[in-house]
């Protein structure tokens, strides 16, 4: 009876030492918003696999090199004619990620966003002329 008390005492010593000894995890989780940036962040390209689709239409072709990037906070394009500035500043719209809201105004509400690829769509009312951006609704494709 009485070793019986000292083994329970023993293991109960052990216990709470190996519970004291734990220390809690110091590495705070990623949001949502942490994890899409992960992917976002870079070059992106219309390459061979990208395209640029207005109301279903598919008006690559006159955005030859087309371009867009994105830095922690900011992000610049090259020949996105009217669509987009050259650089400008985004931000998450929400916790989810589901949206990055443009400096412009523009909201881009993401398709598809892997390491490889960003699908995404926006409204846009259109400035005249092909090269300079047609009014509707806009689905780019680009990759990295």
């Amino acid at each position: 009876m009485k070793s019986t008390r000292i083994i329970t005492s023993i293991l109960a010593v052990i216990a709470l030492t190996q519970l004291t000894s734990c220390k809690p995890d110091d590495t705070p989780s990623q949001t949502l918003q942490d994890l899409a940036f992960e992917k976002l962040a870079g070059a992106w390209t219309l390459g061979t696999a990208g395209s640029i689709n207005v109301d279903g239409q598919d008006i690559s072709l006159n955005f030859p090199g087309f371009s867009l990037s994105f830095t922690d906070g900011g992000y610049t394009t090259t020949n996105a004619g009217d669509l987009f500035r050259a650089s400008g500043t985004w931000t998450w719209t929400d916790e989810q990620a589901g949206e990055v809201d443009l400096d412009d105004g523009k909201m881009l509400t993401i398709v598809n966003l892997t390491e490889n690829i960003f699908n995404f769509t926006f409204d846009f009312a259109g400035t005249g002329g092909v090269a300079n951006g047609i009014g509707g609704s806009y689905e780019i494709i680009v990759v990295k």
